[in-house]
């Protein structure tokens, strides 16, 4: 996760290193590393912030020249750090504790647009709320988008959750409210909102959200945005913040960004926390967002070597295991086999990669593209790196039997996916600006 960042950063600590710590000299690595930033997904209210805090610190400096570059690895480390810590820290099981102790139901409103993930991150925290012993209740406040109400009844009844839902075209502040009677009747601690995608330039569909606000009154909202989308999902943020005033955002996809300017862009354009990012297709793949692990990631406190993985494993160095620890514990011939099987992921990786010279999409089906993008709420790929990566986990999808979200152990209706994928709502091909 997140090369791009981490290349910048690095390349700049060691330009400086090189140099006598002249303005000039400065200003010319700075720039160059505004352009990386740039290239990262970093907001330009981010760059500005880093480029002064760092000049600030540079100029007149008296450093030995062998410790340039820790200096100026631990200034953008502090600049960074300082930036999420403006942001604070929130605890939501605590709230919904303190609001459960006055009788009441926590109510919690999801924002952002289509394809972002944002019904499954509900469903995602749903599940995370039912381990933490709280009740839920959801709110099938999304009467706008076809299928919206099949799909989060199909997760509530995984979850095994009640749902309030209505008909299509049903005024979403109506079911809202009837979900937050509910609640109140039936002592429930919390209630999920889920809401329809809407594109932060429509007047209308948000004038739509502040009624759902005016309504019920939510305790908490929260922006739910793609970190695959990069700055455009920082524009999103800009939009919805302006009108929602939400108080935190959860990032999807987190695990396949290599970039990583979305967190740290949102964080300083809304003042608020990144809540939790999501790391998998699973319910459990929601994990919190933490500070020391993203530094971590960014700036490094290990040995690449140590810390290498394989793309498909990413997520799982979200538990922090002492290396020592690992080797006291894992007898040798368990931990000679786990390698043998990395490498065999890797290889398997390389095999199914595309070439960058070739269409990305060749051999697959057009209905199974599709079909994938329907499952999933993949949104279209915006370069050649994006449609490559997609159509890697599209060929594993197949390769593993079409599994449904979430559903590995069971069969597929390929007649009924079939027939999902020829239904007229899907308004774009996934793959059309790609496919030669």
């Amino acid at each position: 996760m997140f090369e791009n960042l981490r290349d910048a950063f690095s390349s700049a600590a060691k330009s400086l290193g090189e140099r006598e710590l002249k303005e000039k000299d400065i200003e010319d690595v700075l720039f160059q590393l505004e352009i990386s930033l740039l290239e990262s997904d970093v907001a330009t209210e981010v760059i500005d912030s880093i480029k002064f805090d760092l000049t600030k610190k540079l100029i007149g400096t008296k450093i030995n020249k062998k410790e340039i570059e820790k200096f100026v690895k631990d200034s953008l480390i502090q600049t960074i750090s300082s930036l999420f810590d403006s942001a604070g820290k929130i605890d939501i099981f605590s709230k919904i504790t303190s609001k459960r102790a006055s009788g009441q139901p926590y109510i919690i409103l999801f924002v952002g647009i289509n394809g972002t993930g944002k019904t499954t991150t509900l469903a995602k925290l749903a599940y995370l709320l039912q381990k933490s012993k709280f009740s839920v209740v959801v709110a099938a406040a999304d009467t706008f988008r076809a299928g919206a109400i099949e799909q989060l009844k199909e997760h509530t009844s995984r979850l095994n959750l009640k749902i309030v839902a209505q008909t299509y075209g049903s005024d979403p502040a109506a079911v809202a409210r009837d979900a937050v009677l509910y609640a109140k009747s039936h002592k429930i601690d919390c209630v999920l909102v889920d809401t329809a995608g809407r594109m932060q330039t429509s007047k209308n569909l948000m004038d739509q959200i502040a009624k759902i606000i005016n309504v019920v009154k939510p305790d908490f909202k929260i922006f739910v945005g793609d970190s695959l989308a990069g700055n455009d999902t920082v524009n999103q943020a800009k939009e919805f913040h302006k009108h929602t005033k939400f108080d935190a955002a959860i990032l999807t996809k987190s695990d396949a960004d290599a970039r990583g300017g979305a967190a740290l862009s949102i964080v300083k354009v809304t003042s608020t926390p990144v809540l939790y990012v999501g790391v998998g297709q699973e319910y459990k793949d929601l994990k919190t967002f933490d500070k020391e692990l993203f530094l971590e990631t960014v700036f490094g406190k290990h040995d690449e070597s140590e810390i290498s993985i394989t793309k498909e494993k990413v997520h799982e160095t979200e538990s922090k295991i002492d290396s020592k620890q690992v080797e006291e514990t894992i007898p040798e011939s368990q931990a000679i086999e786990e390698s043998s099987r990395e490498s065999q992921i890797t290889e398997e990786y390389d095999e199914i990669k595309p070439s960058k010279d070739s269409d990305p999409f060749e051999g697959l089906d057009t209905k199974d593209i599709n079909l994938y993008a329907d499952l999933f709420d993949a949104p279209p790929p915006e370069n050649d790196q994006q449609a490559q990566e997609l159509s890697v986990k599209i060929k594993k999808w197949i390769s593993n039997g079409r599994p449904k979200p979430y559903d590995n152990s069971k069969e597929v209706d390929t007649q009924k996916m079939k027939d999902d994928s020829e239904k007229p709502k899907k308004k774009h091909s996934l793959f059309g600006r790609f496919k030669k």
